[in-house]
């Protein structure tokens, strides 16, 4: 019984390209509204931190390749692997800088502190493991 059933789920749902397109849109998505803050409040805030770990200002530019280039490098489909790796990078960096307490916290609802922080991480170390599937603007050709 639960075989057939499993079975007919499998039948119905089992689109492996689509889903990556979902992972794709959603993270890169929810990405960008953190990148439109950085434009919005610029990055002057993430410069005075990483002045005060003894390490130059214009780093802080890399929030905008973080959280605008390569969201929308992964959205598009376009180097998608690297673009995600980016992502993945961009919020240790971020984490590291702003959270760096947090490791061992949870919140008022027992969620652990670094929950959205890990999320995008693993999110974006995901869709650089799967790649962008068949639904992107340039694919590798060794996958087609």
């Amino acid at each position: 019984m639960f075989s057939a059933i499993n079975n007919g789920f499998t039948r119905i749902f089992d689109h492996p390209d689509f889903g990556k397109l979902l992972l794709r849109l959603t993270f890169g998505i929810l990405l960008l509204f953190h990148g439109a803050a950085k434009i919005q409040h610029g990055v002057g805030w993430i410069a005075s931190m990483l002045a005060a770990h003894g390490l130059p200002g214009f780093i802080a530019y890399g929030a905008w390749i973080g959280e605008i280039v390569a969201p929308v490098m992964v959205i598009i489909g376009l180097m998608t692997r690297p673009a995600a790796f980016v992502i993945a990078v961009n919020m240790v960096v971020a984490t590291l800088l702003v959270k760096t307490g947090a490791f061992w916290s949870r919140t008022d609802v027992g969620a652990w502190a670094l929950e959205t922080e890990a999320l995008y991480f693993f999110g974006g170390v995901i869709i650089m493991l799967l790649g962008a599937g068949k639904y992107t603007l340039i694919r590798n050709p060794r996958l087609q």
